[in-house]
């Protein structure tokens, strides 16, 4: 029987941090780039294919972080994922410097028309020549609904509904051209055929929308979607919708929960067994010795200051935590932001969720890598735990949440990935020239 491959995807941010809160501190990130220049982009994208990755995940925020004390103050003070640049920005300059490597991009739904999203996406999809993955979210922290202009937050099931017809609308839009629309017969002059180019006219309860299509079809025909729903109804959107499903579990017994609900899902919504991947996240201090890994590790937790910390945490949730005392327990919380991923930080202490966690422990927690599994130690040790999430957690892939960069992914390439190859646990080559062929290989 053939072992089961993983799936690679790195996590970044197109800032001056990733999602390892105070790593620019760090005396081995980004040395000889800065995070706005070309050059870093296009070698970490050459990295990342050199070892094989689907894709570059770029997670986005879009606009500081103002929950705790009410301001943004800590989090431009900390450079708490903060400054960010738009992420669709470099997905050109990535695609140009490399040829098989996927880049998803994290594009809200909130604040922009699905006609202007498509138009973008199909556009990017061209010129990365079928290489584009869509990351589908709805705004969950109040800064950005402040930024755009809007008091209140839409509540969680609302958004919902709202995305439902958002994508809807979308693959309409992305629909509408038929496959031989296109003549381009330079004698008669026509280059393609209206008649085969629907015109959309959609009268829905959150959007309107009345005309075709701006770009004819692109190479996947639509980006590769990617979700990471963590609530009950988010599970139910990613398990309709996602080609592949992200999801942050700190131990394999909150993994197995997981996959059973996902699978369960996807069923439900008869889509055929293996046409959504499941991709957890982890973070990886790989080196030649479990010592040598251990004070890469240490180096990485000094670097977090703890202000910071709390006010990442903060925004992600939705509570000011400068409101509580840092020795308080946070476990029973409910948080109007991410509650799984919150509920990640408890279960990150104690596999069972049943000891304390103060928010001291779980802002430090959250800001190293939220509540994600740290692999620490050989090349060997960190794939030995791989496989343990692949055989009993129903891992199909990770996704590397960045630490100093570029270093921790040129680490893991170097080291990790001639691993999981010796063991037959990663492929030798890419299946095909678009990111879904990548993505959908066994």
């Amino acid at each position: 029987m053939s072992k089961k491959k993983t799936h690679l995807l790195g996590f970044v941010q197109h800032g001056v941090n990733s999602h390892a809160t105070g790593m620019w501190r760090n005396p081995t990130d980004k040395i000889g780039y800065h995070f706005s220049r070309p050059d870093y982009w296009q070698h970490m994208g050459r990295t990342m294919e050199r070892g094989l990755f689907d894709a570059m995940f770029i997670a986005d925020e879009l606009a500081p972080y103002n929950t705790y004390e009410g301001s943004s103050d800590a989090t431009v003070k900390y450079a708490v994922q903060c400054p960010t640049h738009e992420p669709s920005t470099i997905v050109p300059i990535i695609a140009a410097a490399t040829k098989n490597l996927g880049i998803g991009v994290t594009m809200s739904t909130m604040f922009v028309h699905p006609y202007s999203m498509c138009r973008l996406l199909s556009s990017l999809d061209h010129l990365s020549a079928g290489r584009v993955a869509w990351n589908i979210v709805s705004s969950y922290s109040q800064s950005e609904w402040d930024a755009h202009g809007h008091e209140n937050m839409t509540p969680r099931n609302e958004r919902y509904d709202r995305m439902d017809e958002y994508i809807k609308l979308c693959c309409e839009l992305w629909d509408s051209w038929e496959p031989d629309a296109v003549i381009a017969d330079k004698e008669s002059g026509v280059y393609a055929d209206p008649s085969k180019v629907k015109v959309i006219d959609h009268n829905g309860k959150f959007f309107k929308c009345k005309g075709r299509h701006f770009c004819e079809p692109s190479p996947q025909g639509r980006p590769v979607f990617w979700q990471a729903g963590s609530s009950p109804r988010g599970r139910d959107f990613a398990a309709e919708n996602a080609e592949a499903i992200f999801a942050v579990h700190p131990g394999v017994e909150r993994m197995q929960e997981y996959a059973a609900d996902l699978k369960q899902r996807v069923a439900k919504f008869e889509r055929p067994e293996g046409s959504v991947k499941l991709i957890y996240g982890i973070q990886t201090v790989v080196a030649a010795t479990r010592e040598e890994a251990q004070a890469k590790y240490e180096r990485i937790v000094s670097c977090i200051p703890l202000e910071g910390a709390v006010a990442w945490m903060s925004g992600h949730f939705g509570l000011d935590f400068s409101k509580m005392d840092l020795d308080e327990n946070v476990k029973n919380l409910e948080v109007p932001g991410i509650q799984g991923l919150f509920e990640s930080i408890i279960y990150a202490k104690d596999p069972k969720g049943e000891l304390p966690v103060t928010v001291r422990e779980a802002a430090m927690i959250y800001a190293q890598g939220m509540g994600m599994p740290v692999l620490i130690g050989t090349a060997e040790d960190i794939v030995d735990k791989m496989e343990f999430f692949m055989d009993e957690g129903g891992a199909d892939g990770f996704m590397l949440a960045a630490t100093y960069t570029p270093g921790c992914f040129e680490e893991f390439v170097d080291h990790v990935v001639p691993e999981l190859q010796r063991r037959g646990r990663y492929r030798t080559s890419y299946a095909g020239p678009t990111l879904r062929e990548n993505l959908l290989q066994d």
